[in-house]
């Protein structure tokens, strides 16, 4: 039941991207994942000693969520197992979920509004650089140096997404 609710919470984390495309894995929503389901673990099973008294049995499960909901939030503090790729990935929800917002709220106040368009503005023509990016790494590897930066420059992407 926990695997499956986790699982479930990680695809939900999704829902609020603008396009689908925008959809890519992300590591950190994985180990967000992990640790909602651990701290569902452990929630559950304190609700629910009496109906098991093996306490044994009640402890490891405590210390394994313990121990899931410990590792997940280091990786998701440390951010020590993202790399160029994996990092833009996960931007790109991230960013994506920042065009929703900005498009679809409430807005009334003119300053917010200008505020909300140039989010809209800048993410967009950020995910197009990011997803550039990661075709361009995949296809050529990374540029290390400032002169492997500068033979493969980064083209002008427009703002729309």
């Amino acid at each position: 039941m926990i695997l499956v609710s986790t699982t479930v919470m990680f695809g939900v984390m999704y829902l609020n991207t603008y396009e689908l495309w925008h959809v890519e894995f992300s590591e950190t929503r994985l180990y967000m994942s992990l640790l909602m389901g651990a701290t569902m673990t452990a929630i559950m099973l304190a609700f629910m000693l009496g109906m098991h008294r093996n306490r044994k049995v009640n402890a490891a499960i405590f210390g394994l969520a313990a121990l899931v909901f410990v590792g997940a939030l280091w990786l998701v503090r440390s951010q020590s197992a993202v790399e160029d790729r994996t990092y833009m990935r996960g931007m790109t929800p991230h960013h994506s979920i920042a065009v929703l917002t900005s498009a679809n709220a409430e807005i009334r106040d003119a300053r917010v509004r200008k505020l909300a368009d140039g989010i809209i503005a800048s993410q967009c023509r950020e995910i197009s650089e990011m997803q550039w990016l990661i075709d361009d790494i995949d296809a050529n590897g990374r540029a290390t140096t400032p002169a492997d930066a500068a033979a493969r420059p980064v083209p002008e992407f427009d703002d729309r997404c």
